[in-house]
């Protein structure tokens, strides 16, 4: 089911439509301000199943998530004071930050060192999924094995219409992953070089 919203400013009767799925343990394909994302509810076991299938993803490699802003990162990630002024200063924007998860991420998103990604992407779209859903969203590339980076939300939907419960269209975007940086206590370290800047960080 393709769900055409506004990039810029997305209808609520939309998103909530969107929301309704994600309750139901549905995988959506949606728009970031990098590349397509495969998404469910963090809480969602089948959802995060699905998209692992999906992509024939290795079982203990863990997922993002999307927070929708400072606040909601805290909840989900220990922020430092050095973090803080990092995510203060470029979110939104297209960066995964690696932070020491809490309690309150899946076991199943985090890493061995119980870490989890988190996303806060210059998208209204995503972003208004998660604070209608009132909490995070996985994030994964929507990307499958044999096949380049989906842009297009149409071609998306020709090829796994059947496997997802929704793509949103949110028109074609770019074509470039976030860049990925861990935060420690007070220093950062650049694990993938991508579409944000850095730069920053040398």
């Amino acid at each position: 089911m393709l769900i055409k919203i506004h990039p810029k400013n997305p209808e609520p009767r939309l998103i909530k439509q969107v929301v309704d799925i994600l309750k139901n343990d549905g995988v959506i394909a949606y728009p970031t301000d990098t590349v397509y994302g495969f998404g469910c509810s963090i809480f969602s076991k089948k959802g995060i199943d699905r998209i692992r299938l999906l992509k024939t993803l290795d079982p203990k490699k863990p997922i993002s998530i999307v927070c929708h802003d400072l606040s909601d990162i805290s909840k989900y990630a220990v922020v430092s004071n050095y973090a803080y002024r990092i995510l203060k200063r470029l979110l939104p924007g297209p960066y995964t930050f690696v932070l020491t998860a809490t309690r309150e991420v899946p076991r199943v998103m985090q890493n061995k060192q119980k870490q989890v990604g988190i996303r806060v992407p210059d998208s209204p779209i995503s972003l208004a999924i998660v604070r209608e859903l009132g909490h995070p969203i996985v994030t994964s590339s929507a990307q499958i094995p044999g096949h380049d980076l989906f842009l297009d939300p149409e071609e998306i939907e020709d090829l796994l219409g059947r496997s997802l419960d929704a793509v949103i269209d949110g028109g074609i975007v770019g074509g470039e992953h976030s860049s990925i940086v861990e935060l420690k206590e007070d220093s950062a370290v650049v694990l993938r070089e991508g579409k944000g800047d850095v730069g920053l960080f040398e």
